[in-house]
């Protein structure tokens, strides 16, 4: 199924009569500003602090990590997943990646969207950016998201095995790397065939890298992202194109 890519705005989806999704997968900004790199050796040149600081010192990932409107997006984002259904076992949800603190900001929001619930993730490297502080305190090596839904229980396909919210983050080798919070296809495709049947739709309004349309692709669901970043969008479809066969929607 050919994944879409769209070089607009999430709030223009109205624009591209797109279907309703099950599933919305967002790695969200995480507001952290021009510290995004502070912990990690890059803000140095070669990575060591007697070479004086590198281009990345001082800088954010990106132009909305500083201001990302977390009500807008949940705003927005809710206009895109399928309503409750009557029946059980089929009920859509939302996944967000992001930092630790947003957590508690996104429960409480997302209540006002109609969100009521929602099970806490946590995803477990096996490494950690925060390099430079290794010799200071204990460093984290672990990111985090909310699955939240309204009132019934997302479609659940655990196959007769126990999922826990701690999962292991494999490290992805080799997917082209294109964006500096780029998800890993692996858990992407992992997350999606449980919330998820063949067939259905996922969305990312945040798509990024492209990483989520890749894993929908692999795993026979209908993908559909938006990129407001011309750079991005234009680095993740030319990597994207390059795996499968996508539309293309331009601004």
């Amino acid at each position: 199924m050919k994944p879409v890519l769209i070089n607009d705005h999430f709030q223009n989806f109205k624009t591209y009569q797109i279907p309703k999704a099950q599933l919305i997968i967002a790695d969200i900004p995480y507001n952290i500003g021009n510290f995004a790199y502070g912990s990690n050796p890059v803000w140095y040149k070669g990575g060591d602090n007697k070479n004086g600081e590198s281009e990345l010192a001082g800088k954010s990932f990106f132009d909305t990590d500083e201001n990302f409107n977390l009500s807008e997006f949940l705003h927005f984002s809710t206009k895109l997943l399928k309503p409750e259904p009557k029946e059980t076992g089929q009920a859509p949800c939302f996944i967000i990646f992001c930092e630790f603190e947003q957590q508690f900001e996104i429960i409480e929001k997302a209540k006002k969207y109609g969100f009521k619930n929602y099970i806490n993730l946590v995803f477990r490297k096996n490494s950690s950016a925060q390099v430079l502080k290794t010799n200071m305190r204990v460093v984290g090596n672990c990111e985090y998201g909310l699955i939240i839904y309204r009132d019934k229980l997302p479609k659940f396909n655990n196959n007769g095995k126990m999922i826990f919210n701690c999962m292991d983050l494999k490290r992805d080798t080799t997917t082209h790397k294109v964006h500096p919070t780029q998800k890993s296809v692996h858990i992407l495709e992992y997350l999606i065939e449980i919330f998820t049947d063949v067939g259905d739709v996922v969305i990312d309004p945040c798509a990024g890298s492209g990483t989520t349309l890749l894993a929908a692709q692999n795993t026979g669901r209908r993908g559909y992202g938006f990129e407001i970043n011309k750079n991005f969008y234009r680095d993740a479809k030319k990597y994207i194109l390059s795996q499968s066969q996508l539309r293309i929607t331009n601004l």
